[in-house]
């Protein structure tokens, strides 16, 4: 990334990119992928360290390091941001270059490790906003371009709505894929369908818990990655 654009993105997505970069080996890889978790209000501590430990588990799974080992490059970036404020999306993990057991390893513990951003209500559109972002200044060029949003909850607060949002990701090039955190909010799977998903294959993957929460993102990482 060359110094003019990245003086054109927000300060804190400039920074993560430009050490992400100094760390890279390597060119370009298979796929750059966003995981963006919800970190709203509505998760209490325990149901956060679970989607925490969810991610390190389905990315360090066998099944997913197969996956990405069986692509051209046999590499991946990864990426994680928080959402849930308006306005307030949280890049806390930076880019990782992903290419065998021992890259899955440290971001599994970057995941774990990585303090939790303060966030509040659910603010989808932002949220795909901040990752496109992102994806736009990774240190590595990548045909596949995907956002995973993984929450339990609709949209509620953008400032600015998921509809227009995930539409400018679409135009990208981008795909945006969900995992909807079924729950106490039965039906969450369709409403992802309808406003969040987008680009095309796009799809959506059920959880039926928190504690469904490893399982269903490994299954959905194959698929994306494969």
């Amino acid at each position: 990334m060359r110094r003019r654009d990245a003086l054109l993105l927000p300060p804190a997505l400039a920074a993560a990119a430009a050490s992400a970069q100094d760390g890279a080996a390597g060119g370009a890889v298979d796929l750059l992928l966003v995981l963006a978790v919800d970190a709203s209000g509505s998760i209490d501590a325990d149901e956060f360290r679970l989607q925490r430990e969810g991610c390190a588990e389905a990315l360090t799974h066998p099944a997913v390091l197969s996956a990405i080992g069986s692509g051209p490059r046999a590499a991946i970036g990864v990426a994680m941001v928080e959402w849930g404020a308006p306005g307030g999306a949280a890049t806390v993990v930076g880019w990782h270059r992903v290419a065998g057991s021992g890259d899955a390893g440290v971001l599994a513990r970057a995941v774990v490790d990585a303090p939790r951003s303060r966030q509040s209500w659910n603010a989808i559109g932002d949220a795909l906003d901040h990752a496109a972002a992102l994806i736009a200044a990774a240190p590595w060029a990548a045909r596949e371009r995907v956002i995973d949003l993984s929450g339990d909850a609709p949209d509620m607060r953008s400032i600015n709505p998921v509809e227009i949002a995930r539409g400018a990701a679409a135009a990208q090039g981008i795909i945006v894929n969900a995992l909807a955190i079924e729950g106490g909010r039965p039906g969450l799977t369709r409403t992802y369908e309808e406003t969040v998903i987008a680009g095309d294959g796009a799809f959506v993957m059920t959880a039926d818990s928190r504690a469904d929460f490893a399982r269903a993102l490994r299954a959905k990482l194959i698929r994306e990655i494969a």
